[in-house]
């Protein structure tokens, strides 16, 4: 089974210079249209280990897959997620759901897919993920989106999803995290400096960017991330992978005693 993204999924990507030689002001980040049109750019050279978390998510799709249970993407941006799923479950018949609030986001990620020959199209709904309504479910997806919302907010998030999931099912938490031990954190926020650097980010870019998401993103521990998962009714919690400060922890449902 192929779980490599392919060329098509990844054409024609605008480059992000967003953030070149102008101010922003702290908190002014949005999933807008020019965020939009620069965001398969932005997250690859944004996010270190973005292709990996692909693949681990159409591998875990292929495993937790049943019949009669979607796999859901909260936070969906442009479907690459979902592309991952589709890959790795070929033809059996498995509903997808993208939910996203950003409309400019839903509409590209429709139309991209409306320019694949896929045998399972996602369907997609332009919606807070807080209040929209989730099918049964065996995989939930939800790759850098609750760092998104107010931290008051994660909770009920979750206990929704908990709520939605199969007994067997699993839910797939990507985060930016933060660290107790300020020489940890300030140390892996240099490397992701230093990453995005490589990827051909300026100095003033990268500071512009990071002004534009304060108080947008609100990153915290992975044990916050772990203590919340088991105070909603999880208790098989793992961390699958992590890439300096960017984390990924599946967390599964147990089956009904």
């Amino acid at each position: 089974m192929n779980y490599d993204i392919p060329a098509v999924a990844v054409r024609a990507m605008n480059r992000d210079t967003l953030y070149q030689n102008q101010p922003f002001a702290p908190g002014s980040f949005r999933f807008d249209e020019p965020v939009v049109s620069v965001f398969s750019d932005m997250i690859r050279r944004s996010v270190p280990g973005y292709e990996d978390t692909l693949r681990l998510t159409g591998r875990l799709a292929a495993r937790f897959a049943e019949e009669g249970c979607a796999i859901v993407d909260l936070g969906c941006s442009l479907g690459d997620s979902l592309l991952a799923c589709a890959q790795a479950l070929g033809r059996r018949p498995i509903p997808l759901l993208g939910i996203d609030n950003s409309a400019p986001m839903i509409a590209q990620a429709e139309a991209r897919f409306a320019e694949l020959a896929l045998p399972l199209t996602p369907r997609f709904l332009c919606q807070d993920l807080r209040t929209a309504p989730l099918p049964r479910a065996a995989l939930l997806v939800c790759n850098w989106t609750l760092q998104f919302l107010p931290p008051a907010d994660r909770t009920p998030v979750l206990e929704r999803l908990f709520a939605a999931l199969r007994p067997g099912g699993a839910l797939l938490l990507s985060e930016k995290l933060c660290f107790a031990d300020p020489a940890e954190d300030a140390l892996l926020g240099a490397l992701h400096h230093e990453f995005k650097a490589a990827q051909g980010y300026s100095p003033s870019e990268i500071e512009g960017k990071r002004q534009a998401l304060e108080t947008v993103l609100v990153r915290e521990t992975q044990a916050a991330h772990e203590a919340r998962l088991r105070a909603v009714g999880f208790t098989h919690i793992t961390l699958v992978q992590q890439n300096l400060n960017f984390a990924s922890l599946l967390a599964v449902k147990r089956h009904a005693a």
